[in-house]
């Protein structure tokens, strides 16, 4: 491009990008920022680093022999809104990876590689930073490597000071190891805890808050802290204990515990004519939702058709297995409950009470 056709952010050579609100800048600033974090996620397999048009990623180098790909993805919904109004973004990150990858792992794949999308009106290269470095987290926890994504700086489409994230997982499996598998009426599920609500649900949660006369500043009632940071608790993460108990062997089926809850979400692994009798009184409810409950007059049958209430995966195993897979889990570092057991008869049959 000749020089008479240049531009510059002054105005004296015509009108820039930067004019139009897009700091190219910004962006390039963004990248070296987070690559420092990307570098962390390396893990075998990775071909290439950011900034090409595309990332390469070896099946092989990543020890598979004839593997099956697995895709996932997930966005961290409404949670935004408060981690936008509180600017305590750090977790968030967390929140997008573990939706995608907790997904993948209930297939009976390792989680291999993740990509974002981060969407804005004026990129603020902190705010992006932090919320890119806690990806970056996410992907060591769950031993994937963040090979690539798009910041998109897009003026507006979105109020100032909001965003959106979407996140992509990719795993593998060596094929005939696929999950669910051989589910049988006697299994015994059990539970794994969640760390509070995790990322679904959200709109209703600022309903009740809101319902509460309550602000994010404010002391959260059942716990240290604020309002606002308690219910930005990042999503749990369930990759490396799951896969140790998957190849352990004796696990037929596993569910993560997403919109929907408990209700929704397990008969999504059991196959046609097959259900699950849970016992409500195997776990305590734990505070946050108590409190929600509290707030909203809610009746049991809507919490548990709408949040996890403290199980955020449940692994439906060989009943002479589950005492070594419980054993196992707790090793790991999960807190475990015997919930109850497929039985015949399609649906979630619940037993007890949780409040």
């Amino acid at each position: 491009m000749s020089s008479d056709n240049s531009t510059s952010t002054t105005g004296k050579n015509g009108i820039t990008y930067a004019d139009a609100g897009v700091d190219i800048d910004a962006g390039n600033a963004l990248v070296d920022r987070i690559k420092p974090a990307a570098k962390r996620t390396n893990r075998s397999g990775v071909m290439s680093g950011l900034g090409g048009f595309g990332a390469l990623f070896d099946l092989k180098g990543a020890g598979y022999n004839d593997p099956i790909l697995v895709g996932a993805t997930d966005g961290v919904g409404t949670k935004l809104r408060i981690a936008i109004d509180t600017g305590e973004v750090d977790g968030v990150g967390i929140d997008l990876v573990a939706m995608c990858v907790n997904d993948l792992v209930c297939q009976g794949a390792e989680p291999l590689f993740f990509l974002d999308y981060f969407a804005t009106g004026k990129l603020e290269t902190d705010t992006a930073a932090r919320i890119i470095e806690g990806i970056a987290e996410g992907c060591v926890r769950s031993g994937c490597a963040l090979i690539g994504g798009e910041t998109a700086e897009m003026p507006g489409m979105y109020p100032e000071g909001d965003f959106d994230l979407a996140g992509f997982a990719v795993g593998a499996m060596e094929r005939g190891t696929d999950l669910p598998a051989g589910v049988t009426k006697g299994d015994v599920l059990l539970g794994l805890a969640s760390d509070g609500i995790h990322s679904n649900g959200y709109s209703l949660v600022r309903k009740l808050v809101e319902v509460s006369g309550l602000g994010w500043g404010d002391d959260c009632p059942w716990t240290e802290g604020t309002l606002g940071a308690a219910l930005l608790t990042p999503t749990r993460l369930y990759v490396t204990q799951s896969l140790a108990a998957v190849r352990a062997g004796g696990v037929h089926a596993l569910a993560h515990i997403t919109g929907g809850g408990l209700t929704e979400n397990l008969p999504r692994v059991l196959p046609d004519g097959l259900g699950a009798d849970i016992d409500l009184g195997a776990w305590d409810l734990p505070p946050v939702f108590k409190w929600l409950a509290a707030t909203g007059n809610m009746a049991e049958s809507e919490l548990l058709k709408t949040f996890n209430c403290g199980v955020g995966m449940i692994l439906s195993v060989a009943a002479d297995e589950a005492d070594a897979l419980t054993a196992l889990l707790q090793s790991e570092g999960e807190t475990v409950y015997r919930l109850g057991t497929v039985t015949e008869g399609a649906g979630v049959r619940y037993a007890g009470s949780l409040l």
